[in-house]
């Protein structure tokens, strides 16, 4: 699935952006050179940023970061130009300037994800994955300060709730301590897989929405009509009944 058209009528408005899809460097710097906007979007929030990105296009990339484009832009669904990109070269140059390699969109799908969906080829895998690995690594190294400090937030809430619910005469017999209502509440706050849940049917939802959109609806509609046929053509196949007519002879079981 591919998250840009060639043919995307929603472009033919917009010069800058159908000139990023088309990869005319000299007419994207004429226009830029102009006073066109760098960061104009299309329908789906894309900049011309995300476009060149999606195509390899790093030269146009270059020129627009070069004209203040900028590079965290997110679309209506939150990728940055990085989630659309497929080409080694690109993608090094929007991670040296800046972008995060884990940095997820609205579905909760990295670059690496959305690479591997689309089935870019094993060295961009390879790229990404080894970038995401740095960028874990660096992570880990500052994950014990961290933590302290989180536990630190957490000791003095933990006291000041305790201290709030003593001046309002909290009433140990039919609601409990104050102790266990501060425990309960910081666990659920610490504790986002209490709502996991919700979390998998909404993403089962937007995940779905993604590939209507990405296939679009007609195509999806004749992907369903034709399972349909091939599932009726199995049953008469192996009942021997041919569905929908009236009349037919009893199997002898």
């Amino acid at each position: 699935m591919s998250y840009v058209f060639v043919n995307d009528s929603s472009q033919t408005n917009v010069p800058l952006l159908q000139a990023c899809i088309d990869g005319d460097f000299n007419y994207s710097k004429r226009l830029l050179e102009s006073g066109f906007d760098p960061n104009i979007r299309d329908s789906r929030g894309r900049t011309g940023l995300h476009l060149a990105a999606a195509r390899g296009n790093v030269d146009i990339c270059q020129l627009l970061h070069k004209f203040g484009a900028d590079l965290l832009a997110t679309d209506y669904q939150g990728n940055t130009a990085l989630h659309l990109c497929g080409h080694v070269d690109t993608i090094q140059f929007l991670v040296s300037n800046g972008l995060k390699i884990d940095i997820c969109n609205h579905q909760g799908a990295t670059p690496l994800v959305l690479a591997k969906r689309r089935g870019v080829n094993k060295e961009v895998i390879r790229m990404l994955e080894s970038l995401e690995e740095q960028e874990m690594k660096g992570f880990n190294r500052g994950t014990h300060s961290k933590l302290e400090a989180m536990q630190t937030v957490e000791s003095e809430r933990y006291v000041q709730c305790s201290e709030l619910l003593m001046e309002k005469g909290h009433n140990t017999l039919s609601e409990g301590s104050p102790e266990e209502d501060c425990a309960m509440e910081s666990h659920s706050l610490l504790n986002p897989n209490l709502q996991q849940g919700e979390g998998v049917l909404s993403s089962f939802r937007t995940t779905w929405q993604e590939f209507v959109e990405d296939l679009g609806f007609w195509r999806v509609l004749l992907l369903l009509i034709i399972i349909a046929l091939l599932s009726l053509g199995i049953a008469y196949y192996v009942s021997g009944v041919l569905p929908f007519v009236e009349n037919q002879p009893e199997l002898v079981h």
